[in-house]
C-alpha cells in the first residue's frame, strides 16, 4: 500500500525525540516531551480544551467505526462513574475472522526494521498527544478520576510510559548489529568466511488487557512495548473503560495505513456484557504475548494457563509505610495525606498498612504516641479535603460499587481512627464521592491479620500498631514475601534503620520510597527515571520499563551465507 507518511518524514519529525528517549533511559534524568498542562494544548493542531470537551460529547450516543475485519456486530454499555451513560457501541469481532486478518501484515512490520517501527509508534504517540484534552473526558468518564488527573496521568504520564517502552525495545533489538562480516583465521589456509545478518523477529500476536483504573497509562507500555518489536497487538479494553483504547486502537490504525502498513496490525476486541472473552482470547494459540494488569487471581490464572505465551502481570499487592521517624512530622503527615486521598486510593501505588511503633515515634515537635498519630494523620487528611471542591478535585468518583462495599465492610474490621464521608460532587450529583477511611488495628491480634494482610483496593488504610521497629520491619518482609507490594515507604531519621529498610526492599524487590515530605508521594512514578513495580514479587512479574519488559517480545534470528 502507498505510504503517504515517509520513513524520511518520520525521522525528519521524530528521531531526536527518539535519541532523546534513549539518553534519558541511561541517566535517568527528568524529562518529558508531553506538556503536563492543559494550557499547553490548542495550538500547532493540538486539540484546546473547549475542542476536546467538544469531540468527547460527539462520541456519546454513536457508533464508533473502526473498518476492521471480521465484525459482527455491535457493543458497549460505558457507564461514567459519574454518572451519565456514555451509550456508545463498538465494533463486536469475530476473533477466527480477526486473528488471521492481524498475521496478514507481520512480514512487513518486521521487514521494516527497529528504526522504523520506533518512529511509527512516535507518530501514534504524537498524535495521541494532540488529543489530550479529549483523551482526559474518555478517562475521566471510564475511571472516575478526576479531570486533572485523567490529564495527567491519562494523557502526559501515560504517553512518556508508552514512549519511554519505545526507547527500550529500540534500545534492545539495535543491541545486536543488522550484519556482519565473519572471518576465522586458518593458519596456511584460507581463512573461514561468513556473512551474517541478524533479524529481530517478532513472537506473534499480543494481547493487551486493559483495566478499569487507568485503562492508558496502565496499557501504553505493553502495547507499544509489542508494537515497537514487530508484534500485531489485539486491544481488549476493560468493559467499562472501552473508550481511551478504542481512540487509541483508531490513531494507530490510521498511522500504520499512511506509513505504508497495514491498519490491522492493530485492532480492537471490544467484549458483550458477561461475555468474558480475556480467557478464550489468552489461549488461543495465535497468540504469543499477554499484557495485563488487574485482580491477582485472573493475573495467576494466565500465568498458570496461557502456557503458549510471554506473560506480563501487573496485579494486587499490600502496599507498606514503616514509621519509625521524622523531622518533619507536619511535613509527613501532609504527605501521607495526600497520597491516601490522591484518586480516593485507587491507584495500585497507594499505602495501604501503616506500621507504627506501640509506644509511638519520635519527631521534631517531640514525641509522638500510636494514638497521637493516627489522629493527627485523619485531622492532615479532613484538613486537606475540608473543601468540597478541593476534596472532588482530589478524589475522583468510586470507579465501581464494589470499591464502595469494601469501603463500608472495612469500618468494621477496627477502631476508625479517620471516618470516610460523603462529598457531593456539584457537577455530576450521581457520582460515589468517599473520602479516605483509616482503621486502627493491633498487629500483634491475630484476628487483625486477615485484613491488613489482604489488598483492600479503595480509600481504605490500615494504621497497624506493631511492638517496635523491628517488629514493622519484619511484616514489612513477610508482607512483600507473601503478598507483594508495587510501593514500600518509610520514615526514619535513623541512619541504620533506613539500612535495614533499604536491606529489606533490596532483598525482596520492593520499590521504596524514604522520608517524602515534599510534593513527590509514594504512589507518583515519573516514566525513563522511576521504575513502576520491580518484577520481583508476587505484585507484579514485570516492570514498567525496563530491558526485561522488552527484550523477550522478539528473538534474534540469524542467517549465515558463505563469503
Amino acid at each position: 500500500m502507498a505510504a503517504e507518511l515517509t520513513t524520511s518524514q518520520l525521522s525528519e519529525t521524530h528521531r531526536t525525540t527518539l535519541d532523546q528517549a534513549l539518553d534519558v533511559i541511561r541517566t535517568r534524568a527528568y524529562w518529558s516531551p508531553h506538556p503536563e498542562h492543559p494550557k499547553a494544548y490548542g495550538e500547532n493542531g493540538s486539540l484546546s480544551a473547549a475542542e476536546g470537551l467538544a469531540a468527547f460529547q460527539a462520541l456519546q450516543g454513536s457508533r464508533f467505526a473502526l473498518d476492521q475485519p471480521g465484525t459482527d456486530g455491535w457493543t458497549g454499555a460505558e457507564v461514567s462513574p459519574y454518572g451519565p451513560e456514555l451509550g456508545i457501541e463498538y465494533p463486536h469481532a469475530d476473533i477466527d475472522v480477526l486473528l488471521p486478518a492481524m498475521r496478514a501484515g507481520m512480514g512487513a512490520w518486521r521487514g521494516a526494521g527497529p528504526e522504523t517501527r520506533a518512529l511509527v509508534c512516535l507518530e501514534i504517540l504524537s498524535r495521541i498527544s494532540a488529543r489530550t484534552h479529549e483523551f482526559a473526558h474518555a478517562v475521566m468518564h471510564t475511571s472516575g478520576q478526576a479531570f486533572m488527573m485523567a490529564f495527567q496521568a491519562g494523557g502526559p504520564h501515560a504517553q512518556d510510559r508508552g514512549l519511554e517502552a519505545v526507547a527500550y525495545a529500540y534500545a534492545e533489538q539495535t543491541r545486536t548489529p543488522a550484519a556482519a562480516d565473519w572471518s576465522k583465521p586458518q593458519g596456511k589456509r584460507d581463512p573461514l568466511s561468513l556473512n551474517k545478518t541478524f533479524t529481530a523477529v517478532p513472537r506473534g500476536i499480543a494481547l493487551l488487557i486493559g483495566c478499569n483504573t487507568f485503562p492508558t497509562w496502565n496499557s501504553y507500555p505493553g502495547l507499544f512495548a509489542s508494537l515497537a518489536t514487530g508484534n500485531p497487538v489485539l486491544v481488549k479494553p476493560h468493559p467499562r473503560a472501552v473508550l481511551p483504547l478504542a481512540l487509541t486502537v483508531r490513531i494507530a490504525r490510521e498511522v500504520l495505513g499512511e506509513a505504508g502498513f497495514d491498519p490491522n496490525l492493530v485492532t480492537l476486541a471490544a467484549e458483550r456484557p458477561g461475555e468474558g472473552i480475556a480467557k478464550t482470547l489468552a489461549t488461543r494459540p495465535e497468540i504469543r504475548i499477554i499484557d495485563y494488569t488487574g485482580s491477582t487471581a485472573f493475573g495467576d490464572w494466565l500465568e498458570a494457563n496461557a502456557r503458549q505465551a510471554q506473560v506480563y502481570t501487573e496485579k494486587a499487592g499490600v502496599n507498606t509505610v514503616v514509621i519509625d521517624s521524622t523531622d518533619d512530622y507536619k511535613g509527613m503527615l501532609s504527605n501521607l495525606a495526600f497520597s491516601l486521598s490522591l484518586y480516593s486510593g485507587q491507584m495500585c501505588t497507594t499505602p495501604q498498612n501503616l506500621l507504627i511503633p506501640r509506644d509511638g515515634i519520635t519527631t521534631d515537635a517531640g514525641p509522638k504516641s500510636y494514638a497521637e498519630v493516627t489522629a493527627d494523620l485523619g485531622a492532615s487528611v479532613a484538613g486537606l479535603l475540608g473543601d468540597d471542591a478541593r476534596a472532588n478535585a482530589l478524589l475522583g468518583a468510586l470507579v465501581n460499587p464494589d470499591v464502595k462495599a469494601r469501603l463500608e465492610a472495612a469500618a468494621e474490621l477496627g477502631e476508625v481512627a479517620l471516618p470516610s464521608k460523603e462529598i457531593t460532587h456539584p457537577d455530576f450529583p450521581d457520582a460515589t464521592v468517599r473520602t479516605p477511611l483509616v482503621v486502627k488495628l493491633d498487629g500483634a491480634k491475630p484476628d487483625a491479620e486477615a485484613a491488613y494482610m489482604s489488598e483492600c483496593f479503595g480509600p481504605v488504610s490500615f494504621a497497624v500498631a506493631v511492638g517496635s521497629t523491628a517488629d514493622a520491619l519484619e511484616l514489612l518482609r513477610r508482607t512483600v514475601r507473601e503478598k507483594g507490594a508495587m510501593t514500600v515507604g518509610a520514615y526514619t531519621t535513623s541512619p541504620d534503620t533506613e539500612s535495614a529498610v533499604e536491606e529489606v526492599c533490596l532483598e525482596e524487590s520492593a520499590q521504596l520510597s524514604l522520608n517524602l515530605t515534599g510534593g513527590v508521594y509514594v504512589n507518583q512514578t515519573a516514566a525513563f527515571s522511576d521504575f513502576h513495580g520491580s518484577g520481583g514479587n508476587p505484585a507484579a512479574n514485570a516492570a514498567l520499563c525496563d530491558a526485561a519488559f522488552v527484550a523477550n517480545r522478539f528473538r534474534m534470528v540469524e542467517v549465515r551465507r558463505q563469503a
